[in-house]
């Protein structure tokens, strides 16, 4: 789950952590006074979730109040779009008016999971304010990683020695001691899966502070922070996955035409794997999850359909837990209820698969069903091309 920066800098500030001072503003009005309170200058940020907001117009510095007014009327409405927004956009419905500051040196945090290694990484880097694979990419030897093993915590050596690779006095050094160590306890505290800080910025005056803020938190762990949950902002997600995490489905659209409905996020991605195998482009990830019910099967094919983009649908489930009957009990109960336009086809393997496919040939509906993965795939490509 992601939060926006405003509320990320609240979590920080109530962890000791080192923020500008500012405040979020809904309205025209309240964003002036925000303005006016805080003096000149100040920083006008539109609160998307999405990055590269200042390449797209949202973030803008205001001298006075004149330019205050006009930036706060241009991005306050707008629809941002950049290039994690895509092309559709973000519309800004509220902004982040912050104090100005005078900055010294622009550098980047961030903790996250390394999977791989199985703990958590440090990383850091000399060029903030940029975004940071294109630092790896292009300046590979400005970014330095520390990893922080789980048993053994972080160590004061661990902010000593990135301090030193970044090239901080010893002021300065202190003071980005410290805000790693409340930065990382705020991780592990609130099982995120990342806190980044682009820029982290060091003032003349040597405050070490986060100019930028971005944390994403596990969703299996939300149940054991509902503070952490009533942040959610629904304006801010894909409607389709909102209406499927009602159903504890896992969805995520995507941009192609095949519909997919899989039982388990390793069939899910195999199964998009042969899609574009044989030429095809899924729109979307959808997980019904090992051990379902008829009624979730039945509210998956409808967020399936509700997509305009998807021409073809392939169902590919394979009965281990599940049993197939039971989902294409599901499928046949949806389908009922539903103006399908569009063709579907039906991949059944497993518990219960002639009873299964009996259910979907008695139904008297148009299903296309096939008991090859492969003959399934090459099928629903043809068909949302139109073949």
């Amino acid at each position: 789950m992601k939060i926006h920066e405003y509320q990320a800098k609240e979590l920080f500030a109530r962890h000791g952590i080192a923020v500008p001072r500012g405040e979020m503003a809904e309205t025209a009005e309240k964003a002036l006074a925000v303005a006016e309170t805080l003096g000149y200058p100040c920083v006008v940020k539109a609160q998307v979730h999405a990055g590269g907001r200042g390449k797209a117009g949202g973030v803008k510095l205001a001298r006075d109040r004149a330019e205050a007014e006009r930036h706060i009327s241009a991005i306050l409405g707008m629809n941002l779009i950049s290039q994690q927004t895509g092309p559709e956009g973000r519309r800004v419905r509220r902004l982040l008016v912050e104090q100005g500051l005078d900055i010294a040196r622009e550098l980047y945090l961030a903790i996250l999971l390394d999977r791989e290694r199985e703990m958590p990484v440090i990383i850091a880097s000399s060029q903030g304010g940029m975004e940071i694979e294109a630092v790896a990419r292009e300046h590979p030897d400005a970014v330095f990683k520390v990893h922080v093993h789980p048993a053994t915590g972080l160590f004061p050596g661990h902010a000593r020695s990135l301090a030193f690779r970044l090239g901080l006095g010893r002021v300065q050094q202190q003071s980005f001691a410290a805000l790693l160590t409340r930065l990382h306890d705020l991780f592990l505290q609130f099982d995120a899966s990342l806190v980044e800080i682009n820029p982290l910025i060091v003032t003349r005056g040597d405050e070490v502070l986060a100019l930028d803020a971005k944390v994403n938190f596990d969703d299996n762990a939300l149940g054991r922070h509902p503070d952490i949950a009533a942040l959610r902002d629904l304006d801010e997600e894909e409607p389709l996955e909102v209406e499927a995490s009602k159903y504890d489905l896992n969805y995520i659209r995507l941009d192609g035409t095949i519909g997919c409905m899989v039982n388990g996020a390793g069939l899910a991605m195999a199964t998009m794997d042969i899609i574009h195998f044989h030429g095809g482009e899924p729109a979307n990830f959808l997980d019904i999850g090992g051990a379902t019910s008829a009624e979730r099967v039945q509210e998956a094919f409808k967020i399936l359909l509700a997509d305009p983009n998807v021409r073809a649908v392939l169902v590919n489930i394979f009965g281990g837990i599940v049993r197939t009957d039971r989902v294409a009990g599901g499928i046949v109960a949806a389908a009922r209820g539903l103006d399908i336009r569009i063709p579907v086809v039906i991949r059944l393997a497993g518990t219960n698969e002639e009873e299964g496919l009996r259910i979907l040939r008695d139904s008297g509906l148009n299903f296309i069903t096939e008991t090859s993965l492969s003959d399934a795939v090459r099928r629903v490509v043809d068909l949302a091309k139109g073949a």
